[in-house]
C-alpha cells in the first residue's frame, strides 16, 4: 500500500489520477500487464498519446515499465506498481514535526569519480565542454544547476544540525533524477544507488533519460536532444527501512547508520556491476520539471 499525504512532494501522484484515460488504463492493467500498443488499441488512442499517459503515471509511481523482447520485437511491458493507495489528510491539532532542513546545491559535490557521457551546466551555460570530467572540478562548478554522467558517483556532505538529546525519527530526501543516454532516450534503463554515510540505502531503476519534450523550466538556451527532466523522487529513511515513493527499498532503517557525526555523506552512484549501466542526470533549480535543488531533511523528537 502507497502511504501519502497532501504535501506537494505528492503532486505526481495526484496529476496522475486527474484523468479519465489514466484511470481507465488502471483499470485495465489491474486485470494483467500489456504494452502500450495494445493499451492504444483497446482505447482507441494513438501510441504518442498513451506514451504521454504512461509517463505521468509513471512519475506518480503508480505504475511500472519494463522492456521485453517478445515474438522477434521489443515491447514496453506496463504494469501495477501498487494495489492500493492511502492519502492522509491534514486535521486540526495536528503536532507540528521538528525539522531540519537544508538544500543540495548540484554543484556543490564534494567528492566525485565519473566517466562520459557526462557534463555540467549552469542556467546560463556549458561549463567547459561535453563528455570531459576535467570541467567537474572547475570552480564555477558551484553555480551548476545540472549535471550528468554515463557512469560512476557524486558525493555531497551534508551539516548535521541535530542537538544533545534530539533524536532522529526520520530522514527525507527528494530529488528530481533520471538516467543518462548519449543525447536522450525515453527508454534508457539505469540502476541507481543512494548511499548515506557509505550503508547502501537501496536501489532504483530510472525508466529513461527524458528528452523527447522540453522539461518545464529548461532554459532558453538548452538545446532539444539533450536531457530536459527526470523523475521526482522522495526517499524516507524510517525505524522500520528505506522507501522510496512510499515502495520500501530495503531494510537499512536508522539504527543501521552511522548519525553521531558532525556531516553526512550523501551519494549518489551508478556501478559497473548493475544489471542497467545507464548513467545518471540530477536536476536542480531552472531545470526540469520541478526547477528545485535536492532538499534533505531530517525529523526529530
Amino acid at each position: 500500500m502507497l502511504k501519502v499525504t497532501t504535501e506537494t512532494d505528492h503532486l505526481p501522484l495526484f496529476e496522475a489520477l486527474a484523468s479519465e484515460v489514466r484511470l481507465r488504463i488502471l483499470q485495465m492493467l489491474s486485470a494483467q500487464p500489456m504494452n502500450i500498443k495494445d493499451i492504444a488499441h483497446h482505447l482507441e488512442l494513438s501510441s504518442a498519446i498513451v506514451t504521454m499517459h504512461i509517463r505521468k503515471l509513471e512519475a506518480g509511481g503508480l505504475i511500472q515499465t519494463q522492456l521485453v523482447r517478445k515474438d522477434g520485437g521489443t515491447h514496453k511491458m506496463c504494469s501495477l506498481a501498487v494495489e492500493r493507495i492511502q492519502i492522509e489528510l491534514p486535521h486540526t491539532g495536528e503536532i507540528q514535526r521538528q525539522v531540519y532542513e537544508s538544500t543540495i546545491p548540484i554543484g556543490h559535490y564534494t567528492e566525485f569519480d565519473i566517466y562520459p557521457t557526462c557534463g555540467i551546466a549552469t542556467k546560463d551555460k556549458i561549463i567547459g565542454q561535453f563528455d570531459d570530467p576535467r570541467y567537474f572540478l572547475e570552480p564555477e562548478r558551484m553555480h551548476a544547476h545540472i549535471l550528468w554522467f554515463g557512469k560512476g558517483y557524486v558525493e555531497y556532505r551534508i551539516p548535521n544540525y541535530l542537538l544533545p538529546g534530539q533524536q532522529p525519527e526520520e530522514i527525507e530526501i527528494t530529488m528530481e533524477l533520471g538516467s543518462e543516454a548519449p543525447g536522450a532516450n525515453d527508454n534508457w534503463p539505469s540502476d541507481i544507488r543512494f548511499y548515506l554515510n557509505n550503508t547502501l540505502l537501496g536501489q532504483w531503476t530510472s525508466p529513461g533519460d527524458y528528452g523527447s519534450s522540453r522539461g518545464k523550466y529548461a532554459p532558453d538556451w538548452w538545446r532539444t536532444g539533450l536531457n530536459q527532466y527526470g523523475l521526482l523522487k522522495v526517499i524516507r529513511i524510517k525505524e522500520e527501512g528505506t522507501f522510496i515513493d512510499g515502495q520500501l527499498m530495503s531494510s537499512t532503517g536508522l539504527a543501521s547508520l552511522s548519525l553521531d557525526r558532525n556531516h553526512w555523506t550523501l551519494r549518489l552512484a551508478v556501478e559497473e556491476d548493475s544489471a542497467h549501466v545507464g548513467g545518471l542526470t540530477l536536476y536542480g533549480e531552472g531545470f526540469g520539471n520541478y526547477s528545485r535543488d535536492p532538499l534533505f531533511r531530517v525529523y526529530y523528537r
